[in-house]
Order: C-alpha cells, then sequence, then structure tokens
C-alpha cells in the first residue's frame, strides 16, 4: 500500500505545476486538466478497471457491473484553486486507488460493485461556479446555466468542453447514473486544525457550512487621477474597500467566514480612477440564520458607502450551497466500521468547505472522511500531511469500502 501510494503521488505530482510560485493550476478543459485526466485513467486501466467518462465530462473507474446498482463509489476531484496545493482533491483520488489495492492485497471478494471517480471542475476556479460536474449529474445546475459560464477570457463552457474534445451539447441531470449508486465517500484533507489539535489522525464529517458566493459590482465614474478633485469624484474603489473591512466585521460577530479574494477593476490604469470595481465575496458560516445575518450586513454597508460616494452598486448571488447534514445511518455504520478496525473511536467533525459529496448528498447517501492536516493551511501551496497520516487515511477508507462493499 505504502508503494503504490508513493508512486501515484510521485507521478501525480507535476501535472499542472507553476514553477514559480510551488501550486497548481488545474483548471477545467485546460492542457493540465488532460494531463490528469489521462493520469487518472492509466491508473484505472493498470488495476484493470473499466474507464468510462459520463456526458458531464466526470470520470469513473468500475469493479463489477456498472449497471448492476447499488454500487459504492469513492474519490474526489484533480483541479485545483489558481497557485492551490498538492493534496485538496487528489489526495482522495489517489487514496481511493491505494485503498483498492489494499483490499486486493487483503484478498477481499466484492459484493457490491466498486467506482473510483474523478469529478470534473470541482473548484470553479475557471468559471466561478465550483462543483460543476457534480451539480450538472444531480440537476443542481441546468444545461442552461452552464452556457452562460465565462472564463476570464470571455470563453464559455461549451467553447472549452468542445476545445477538449467533448460533446458540450450533451451536459445535463444523469439520474440513470447516481439511481445505480448505493453510498459514495470522498476521502479529503482536512482543511482546519480540529484532528491536529485533538491528535486524531482520521476524522468523519459531520455536515458541511451553508456557503455561497456574490458578486459585487461597483459602478463609478472614471477620471484622471491627477486633475480630478476628490470632492468631484465618484471612486467605486472607496465603497469596495470600506466593504472589504465590512466584511470582516460582520463574521466576527456572527462567528462566521467571510472573504473578498478576487477583484476585478477597469480601466485598470494606475493613473485612473476606476469606473468599474467587481469583487467577489465568499461567505460561510455554521447555520443558514447566521450566514443570512452576514451576508445581509455586509450588503447593507456596501450600499450605505457606495451612496455616499455617489457610486451605483449591484449585488448578484452567483452560486449558494444550504447547509449539508451527512446522512447519520451511512456516516454512524462508517464509525462503526473503524472503531472495529482500529480499536478507538473516531472523532465526527464539521467543516466550512464545500465537497462534491455535499453537492450529491441530496441525491444519494454520501459520506466524508478527513485527513489530518498539521497547519490548516489549504488553498496553498503550503497546504500539507504527513505520509503516515496520508497512510492511515488508505487504512481508513480500506477498512470502509471493505465494510460496505465486501461483506
Amino acid at each position: 500500500m505504502s508503494a503504490s501510494f508513493h508512486a501515484m503521488w510521485t507521478s501525480l505530482r507535476p501535472l499542472g505545476r507553476c514553477d514559480a510560485s510551488g501550486g497548481y493550476r488545474r483548471y477545467a478543459w485546460t492542457g493540465a486538466d488532460a494531463d490528469c485526466r489521462l493520469w487518472f485513467r492509466m491508473q484505472a486501466e493498470a488495476r484493470r478497471l473499466d474507464v468510462e467518462t459520463d456526458r458531464n465530462g466526470n470520470q469513473w473507474a468500475w469493479l463489477g457491473d456498472p449497471t448492476a446498482g447499488d454500487a459504492v463509489v469513492t474519490g474526489s476531484h484533480l483541479d485545483s484553486v489558481p497557485d492551490g496545493g498538492a493534496f485538496d482533491g487528489p489526495l482522495g483520488i489517489v487514496s481511493a486507488f491505494a485503498a483498492l489495492d489494499e483490499l486486493r492485497a487483503r484478498g477481499v471478494s466484492f459484493k457490491r460493485p466498486l467506482a473510483i471517480v474523478n469529478f470534473g471542475d470541482e473548484e470553479g476556479a475557471r468559471f466561478g461556479l465550483a462543483c460543476v460536474g457534480s451539480r450538472l449529474a444531480s440537476g443542481q445546475l441546468t444545461k442552461e446555466k452552464a452556457f452562460e459560464l465565462r472564463d476570464a477570457d470571455g470563453i464559455g463552457l461549451p467553447e472549452a468542453m468542445a476545445a477538449a474534445g467533448y460533446d458540450p451539447e450533451a451536459i445535463g441531470p444523469d439520474p440513470e447514473r447516481l439511481a445505480r449508486i448505493g453510498a459514495f465517500v470522498e476521502l479529503h484533507v482536512e482543511q482546519g486544525r480540529a484532528l491536529d489539535l485533538s491528535g486524531d489522525p482520521v476524522g468523519i464529517a459531520s455536515a458541511i457550512w451553508p456557503h455561497g458566493r456574490w458578486r459585487y459590482d461597483f459602478h463609478g465614474e472614471a477620471n484622471h487621477a491627477g486633475t480630478t478633485r476628490l470632492v468631484d469624484r465618484h471612486d467605486p474603489m472607496l465603497p469596495y474597500a470600506e466593504t472589504v473591512l465590512a466584511a470582516r466585521r460582520q463574521a466576527e460577530l456572527a462567528g462566521a467566514v467571510a472573504t473578498f479574494g478576487k477583484i476585478a477593476v477597469e480601466p485598470n490604469g494606475v493613473n485612473a480612477i476606476p469606473s468599474l470595481v467587481r469583487g467577489w465575496l465568499d461567505a460561510r458560516a455554521a447555520d443558514q440564520e447566521s450566514l443570512d445575518t452576514v451576508v445581509a450586513g455586509i450588503e447593507t454597508a456596501a450600499r450605505e458607502h457606495a451612496a455616499r460616494q455617489g457610486v451605483d452598486l449591484a449585488v448578484v448571488r452567483e452560486s449558494f450551497t444550504p447547509v449539508v447534514e451527512f446522512g447519520h445511518a451511512l456516516r454512524d455504520e462508517i464509525g462503526r466500521l473503524l472503531g472495529e478496525a482500529t480499536g478507538a473511536k473516531v472523532p465526527v467533525l464539521g467543516t466550512g468547505a464545500g465537497h462534491d459529496a455535499g453537492i450529491l448528498s441530496a441525491s444519494i447517501p454520501t459520506a466524508m472522511l478527513f485527513v489530518r492536516n498539521p497547519t490548516g493551511v489549504s488553498h496553498s501551496p503550503a497546504e500539507s500531511a504527513a505520509e503516515d497520516d496520508c497512510l492511515a487515511g488508505v487504512r481508513a477508507l480500506a477498512d470502509v469500502l471493505e465494510g460496505l462493499a465486501c461483506r
């Protein structure tokens, strides 16, 4: 198991890596994405698995009959945020293949079909919407809305898919495929330090916080930075800056998190007052009421500051995922299986990060395992996990898959 994990990690690690930052730029339907997809296919075929790509570009590697029903599925994604870390997503797929190697080494017999899946465009780094592959499959994203997605260069999702050799006209809900799945278990590096603080290498997810993305468009008036009096300006950068500070204050008051992490400025000249400042808000909270309070408070502050500067403001909710409480039956069964295997109780913890498992939870039974992250850093080249903890995650996943698919 250790050898196979290390070999896979070594072969995957260079793909899509930026030498300058040390992070990854594996964006949907790009060359780096194609390299990752080829890597997935090669790993699957080396294990004598049947590989197929569904109508939405998600890859599936099957052991057993895909049409038999009640399948056990595991996996995650291979794409990344801009200059993201090596573990977010890929750890779940590498661990899935390694867990299958471990189960074969144990000599177990499978009573249910098993699949390993690579969901496409989970991070939403290129088109601004997270979990596109799983949203399309579950019907949470319509074909019409998907066709409206554009990247920073104005390239639409259909164009990008076609350029990568996929048929965009085929995308849409895939209820027949999802109906064949009895359980989906996603392993992921923890995006936080709860396990590090508790001293546990592996944990089980309880819930995913409600979260969303909002676009704030501050429309002002372009003018000369050197000749326009301060009192005559309609500078959209000022209310934007105040809104960033307001987001921090509102989040602190509610025990939530709110972040403006992306900004676009027009005309984007050093000596020009902007005509437009567009910022994207990411907000998350432990419950819906807290999230609503935070988002409403940020918008109220933004409108007040915009009015004070004579700037117009438009706010658009680009995506939203309600709270996901993972099904207790599957979660408890996983806890029981891991307890039997290790003789210890595995901690259960919540997370503020979204995942394909959260999207699919409305359609099929889903659960998540977390692997300890000693720093808690994620979406950064500094993201890390010790190899011993990763291997503990593989063993835990193998124990879960054996319990679900082989008994």
